[in-house]
């Protein structure tokens, strides 16, 4: 079984890193079930073990924090579902990449339900959408514009960290850092490319297209964490 909980209010991400740590330990324990744990943070950057120094543009703009996942930095605010992974991969077989595929097939089935394609692209990470709407690049190609991020750690197998989806943040705030260190790109949300989706809306995706990466669909369990 795997519990889903649902934060209605921001979660500071002090206390977000506390709960996923013990939370973690218990699931390696055998003294709980395994989470996905949906919610929003207040506006802040928090750096990978990847990040550099000069891509962080604007270090008093918000809140930066150590992560500990994989990745460089990111920008995490309002308007953005941040979903929490708390799987254990000693039950699901122990392959890190093959893991990561399933969480990126999940982005991209989730952003399908609002008839967006979302796209793989080697060498960056995340998940991917082309603008033909958009002045193309300086070579000549169709600029291509995040909309979702992926880092994850484990720990003696479960993991933690997971995925955010842009539905509706202020894209600008993305300014302050150079996210996942690739500048070449810009940012986008579901909002930006037109469409008018709402957060449960997004939850909705979210719960349905999980069983197509992780298997059998998750138990229900009481929401608003």
């Amino acid at each position: 079984m795997v519990e889903w909980r649902i934060s209605e209010d921001p979660v500071p991400y002090d206390e977000a890193l506390a709960f996923m740590e013990a939370r973690v330990a218990q699931i390696s324990a055998g003294e709980a079930s395994e989470m996905i744990w949906l919610l929003e943070h207040p506006p802040l950057y928090t750096a990978g073990t990847s990040a550099r120094r000069e891509d962080l543009v604007d270090p008093d703009r918000f809140p930066v924090f150590e992560a500990g996942r994989g990745g460089q930095y990111t920008y995490h605010g309002p308007g953005q579902r941040v979903a929490y992974v708390m799987l254990d991969l000693n039950k699901r077989g122990r392959d890190v990449r093959c893991f990561v595929r399933k969480l990126e097939a999940w982005v991209i089935a989730a952003l399908a339900e609002f008839n967006v394609k979302g796209e793989l692209r080697d060498g960056r990470v995340g998940v991917w959408v082309s603008r033909p709407d958009k002045p193309r690049a300086a070579d000549g190609s169709i600029r291509e514009d995040k909309i979702a991020a992926i880092g994850v750690k484990l720990r003696r197998w479960v993991s933690f960290h997971g995925i955010s989806i842009n539905l509706e943040p202020e894209l600008s705030h993305f300014d302050g850092i150079v996210p996942c260190g690739i500048r070449e790109h810009g940012v986008t949300s579901l909002v930006d490319l037109g469409i008018p989706a709402t957060m449960p809306d997004l939850d909705v995706a979210l719960r349905a297209t999980f069983a197509h990466s992780f298997g059998a669909l998750p138990a229900s369990s009481p929401e608003n964490g």
